[in-house]
């Protein structure tokens, strides 16, 4: 049987958006799950004069709009406590003090408190100091932060950061949190990769002729072009994302499946990272910002015509790159990655490209044998998809692709659970795992700060695609410049 952790989590921000979306639906899943039990409670923090009734009442419409189990809504609401708060006031942290404890012994929870920051970045370390000068972190318990990206928006400003919260809680209190590493089929990464005898030995440079990682979005900028127009898709995905999922594909296998040797395997990855300089990003890094086009006969504006864009913006929306990991294992191997908005479909998916066989007895000059494709589907479906060559039924020697495929969502009958479902659970056991250790943020931003210096120095153009395709012309030359292609990616597992 699981572990049901006790614990109050404080959730700061319980107003906006997240918590609206992820935070409430994803402890009410854990809930209905039994993964946690009578034993917690939820203190939405926030600038509004709620009472308590009327913060369940939006916890309640969250989960009123989501398609789970409606019949413990009550039950957990009861659970909920609201606190109007001054982020800046002494005041304000010593009467949530007061209320974690009175909700400590009503609950027979043991002082383990998880501080949730689901709020503007620039306020994290004034949190954190706030809440050990103030004495909430000091309990017969544990004390956890949980961070959202940003982690700053470039290396000096998120060692900055690191060290305004390192004031006051430890290394191993912090869970830095990247949706991604708790989606499913980004853990079962590591599944595939070290329990599997037939990937695992070809799991080199010998055998592999590139990674390809694609996430692509069908939405646009929306409500978040003030947002969007500081960070734009470098800092928004790849200085995080796709460099985690890079990272575990590429790492080597730890010692044993710990925290700690999983982390440093994966900090080793991103040391090995081939650093680009400056005037070189245009080699490597091609950038893109949607046009005006069409989706599902809808007319779609431009980037720089949504709400709160600056009508002459630099920002990219789409960012396709070429990464190199000079190690052993890795040598010579291109990890493609892509990401953008307002494209043809929404997918992320991993597509790693078998080398071919030395001597194609197969070929004929009417069409050329497929190479053979591991497949990792990520969302919108989960699942594996391994292509293989096999005998074409009207012919002796001609051969046609064929896929394996294993889809989590169909054969299982079950809802996957939710990233944030996963990841609240993790915290609340304490494993940091499939959380991002300060290391893997340093080295991280080291090397996407190369390419966004460079690109503020217009070292390298800024294209343009159109809205409901899959990005600028250059992504695709990025790739046939080395006699490769991008795999196509489709919201359904049995088209390529």
């Amino acid at each position: 049987m699981e572990k049901r952790p006790k614990a109050v989590i404080v959730i700061f921000g319980a107003t906006g958006d997240l918590a609206k979306r992820k935070l409430f639906i994803s402890i009410y899943r854990l809930f209905l799950s039994h993964k946690i039990g009578e034993d917690f409670a939820v203190v939405g923090v926030g600038r509004r004069s709620w009472s308590n009734h009327e913060f369940r009442e939006a916890v309640k419409k969250s989960i009123l709009s989501s398609d789970q189990n409606q019949s413990e809504v009550e039950h957990f609401l009861a659970h909920f406590y609201y606190h109007q708060f001054d982020v800046l006031e002494s005041s304000s942290y010593i009467e949530l003090g007061n209320k974690l404890t009175e909700l400590d012994t009503h609950y027979s929870i043991p002082g383990n408190r998880i501080f949730y920051l689901a709020m503007a970045p620039e306020f994290f370390g004034t949190i954190a100091k706030q809440l050990k000068t103030n004495g909430l972190t000091e309990t017969s318990g544990w004390s956890r932060l949980v961070i959202e990206k940003p982690f700053g928006h470039d290396l000096p400003s998120a060692k900055e950061l690191n060290d305004e919260i390192r004031e006051a809680f430890s290394e191993s209190q912090i869970y830095r949190i990247d949706h991604y590493l708790g989606k499913e089929m980004v853990q079962n990464i590591e599944v595939i990769r070290f329990a599997n005898a037939m990937f695992e030995p070809l799991w080199n440079n010998r055998f592999i002729s590139n990674i390809q990682i694609t996430s692509s979005e069908v939405l646009g900028v929306e409500d978040r072009g003030k947002y969007y127009e500081n960070s734009g898709a470098l800092k928004d995905m790849v200085q995080n994302h796709m460099l985690q999922m890079a990272a575990l594909l590429a790492m080597e296998p730890p010692i044993k499946l710990t925290t700690e040797e999983i982390r440093s395997e994966k900090v080793k990855v991103f040391k090995a990272l081939r650093k680009i300089d400056e005037n070189e990003v245009k080699n490597y890094f091609v950038r893109g910002q949607y046009d005006e086009g069409q989706i599902n006969n809808e007319e779609l504006p431009a980037y720089r015509n949504e709400n709160n864009v600056d009508p002459e913006s630099q920002t990219e929306t789409f960012v396709a790159g070429k990464l190199y990991i000079d190690n052993f294992r890795w040598a010579g191997v291109p990890f493609y990655i892509r990401t953008g908005k307002r494209m043809a479909t929404k997918s992320t998916k991993i597509i790693v490209q078998f080398s071919d066989i030395p001597m194609n007895l197969y070929y004929n000059t009417k069409e050329q044998m497929s190479p053979n494709l591991l497949i990792i589907h990520i969302q919108p479906d989960e699942g594996i998809t391994l292509q293989l060559n096999a005998k074409r039924s009207d012919s002796e020697s001609y051969t046609k692709p064929i896929q394996l495929t294993f889809n989590n969502n169909c054969v299982d009958c079950i809802n996957t659970p939710e990233a944030y479902e996963r990841l609240i659970y993790d915290c609340m056991l304490g494993d940091g795992t499939n959380f991002t250790h300060w290391d893997e943020v340093k080295y991280s931003w080291s090397f996407v700060d190369v390419i966004s210096k460079a690109w503020d120095n217009n070292l390298a153009p800024l294209t343009t695609y159109k809205s409901g395709s899959m990005g600028p012309d250059e992504a695709d030359t990025l790739l046939s410049e080395d006699g490769h292609k991008w795999w196509p990616v489709t919201g359904r597992l049995n088209e390529h």
